[in-house]
């Protein structure tokens, strides 16, 4: 005998995945706000050993979802990997909580907020591709929202933990704040667990095969092995500087071994993608390197270089908590989303949808201007303090250069890369950008701040002349972006005409690697 049940609308099943994600992000964000402010003013670390700590950190936390998404769909069933990542997630960020300033601890915590994302981030992504699969016209949409997702949730916790820091600490201890404000995280991810256990039924019918199937008790276990030793290197990693720097190395060393020797083992029909594709990952890791710069040097700029009034005309406004400066990125990134999706729609119809590697040339060039408007703002300061709204105009445009850049990163993929090594080719990408992320706590390391200089006009100049390094680079990847156009666009047009007879990978979306 069958149960008739009611079938439930792709909306409601999008609303589950939604808040779920949403909630994610509201902890992710809400932690690492204020990690590096945290490594440097709790456990003691200089601003040079806290950036590369946190870049290894990022690295791992971009890595894990290659591993995850296999998970999801050979071992355990997406919907399940992507709850226990929200499990594990919520379990990492409470264990921040714990009131202890024993740097072990936090690198454990880290450790476990690592696996806690490679099992979440993909699979969520997942999930709402499977629920839109087949009706093209309306992934777009959905993704759209999606997106928007990521940035309310970020916004409202990189708002709130540094308020609740500041505001816990004023009554209970400094300590107390700092780990109250981890706490919140966890709460959300609480929150969006209970959520989503009350609107699960609408996701039943979604996930992979092994969704379907009851759970296999022995791959569960090996599975879980893994994610417990995977926590302990993750913390043996970051505890060592050496030990990080040779495995981001060394894992960069091995994709460009990866890339080369797909392009040479390839079919000649094959080879104008691959190669389109190892050019743009290579423009994609040297923005991520600008990218990793706010959760470091531009959070430091903010502690010591800021002044944290928000005035118009003479007017106060506002006072704004130095982290919460970070949060400039996601509300542009609200802003803009849908003035993009606009301009790119008006093209489209026109038959005038520039090139992705024409868009790379613009975010380039957008984030080589919000760069020096870092540091053209300090032509006005006062006493070695820049005025909020050059944080603002600076974030803005940088912001749309993320848009630009990363936000087409896993489509670039997709539209190039053989539907056969898709998945790797992805995992691929994850692990580029993740070593990006270090190599951006590298590069910020240029603005080190010695402990004798308290002098915000000393300390001004150091950061002014790393802002104004990156403009420049800014520049020179646009000029380098604009020269390989005729490039980029012939070898575009070579993999068209043969992969006329194939079937492209589909286009995979997701947070900051995937936008509208």
């Amino acid at each position: 005998m069958t149960t008739l049940t009611r079938p439930v609308s792709q909306t409601r099943s999008f609303t589950t995945v939604f808040l779920i994600e949403m909630w994610e992000r509201f902890g992710f964000y809400g932690m690492q706000v204020l990690m590096v402010t945290f490594m440097m003013k709790k456990l003691g670390f200089v601003d040079t050993k806290a950036n590369l700590v946190w870049g290894a950190a990022a690295a791992l936390i971009y890595a894990t979802p290659a591993i995850g998404g296999w998970v999801g769909d050979k071992l355990l069933g997406t919907r399940r990997t992507m709850l226990m990542g929200a499990t594990i997630l919520a379990l990492g960020y409470g264990m921040l909580w714990i009131p202890t300033d024993n740097a072990y601890v936090t690198y454990i915590s880290l450790g476990v907020i690592v696996v806690g994302n490679g099992f979440f981030k993909p699979n969520a992504g997942n999930l709402v591709r499977k629920i839109y699969e087949g009706d093209e016209t309306r992934i777009d949409s959905a993704f759209t929202i999606y997106y928007m997702a990521v940035n309310i949730g970020s916004m409202i916790s990189m708002t709130a933990t540094p308020w609740i820091r500041n505001y816990i600490g004023a009554l209970y201890g400094d300590d107390l704040g700092w780990h109250t404000a981890f706490g919140v995280c966890s709460i959300g991810l609480v929150l969006g667990l209970i959520n989503y256990s009350m609107m699960s039924r609408t996701l039943s019918h979604i996930g992979s095969p092994s969704d379907q199937r009851p759970v296999d008790v022995k791959r569960l276990a090996a599975v879980l092995l893994g994610a417990l030793a995977t926590v302990f290197i993750a913390a043996f990693i970051l505890q060592s500087e050496t030990i990080a720097r040779l495995c981001v190395y060394g894992a960069g060393i091995v994709i460009l071994g990866i890339f080369v020797h797909l392009i040479r083992s390839s079919q000649p029909s094959e080879r104008a993608g691959l190669t389109a594709a190892l050019v743009l990952t290579v423009q994609t890791i040297f923005f991520f390197i600008f990218y990793a710069q706010m959760a470091t040097s531009l959070n430091l700029f903010a502690q010591r270089n800021v002044d944290l009034s928000f005035d118009i005309f003479g007017f106060h406004l506002f006072n704004w908590i130095p982290e919460q400066y970070q949060n400039l990125n996601a509300i542009w990134i609200v802003l803009l989303s849908p003035v993009l999706v606009f301009i790119y729609n008006s093209l489209g119809k026109l038959g005038k949808d520039p090139s992705v590697a024409t868009k790379f040339a613009w975010g380039f060039a957008a984030v080589a201007l919000g760069f020096f408007m870092y540091g053209f703002g300090a032509t006005w300061a006062v006493n070695g303090q820049v005025s909020s709204w050059v944080m603002i105009w600076g974030y803005g445009l940088y912001s749309l250069g993320e848009l630009l850049v990363s936000g087409l990163g896993l489509a670039m993929i997709a539209r190039y890369v053989p539907e056969r090594m898709g998945g790797f080719m992805m995992g691929a990408y994850y692990v580029a950008v993740g070593i990006s992320q270090y190599l951006g706590s590298v590069v910020a390391n240029i603005a080190h701040i010695p402990d004798n200089i308290t002098d915000p006009l000393q300390s001004l100049s150091i950061y002014t002349h790393l802002f104004n390094i990156l403009g420049f680079v800014g520049i020179g990847c646009t000029i380098v972006a604009v020269l390989i156009l005729p490039l980029m666009n012939k070898l575009s047009a070579t993999h068209s005409d043969a992969a006329a007879g194939y079937q492209p990978l589909t286009a995979a979306h997701g947070e900051e690697f995937e936008t509208p």
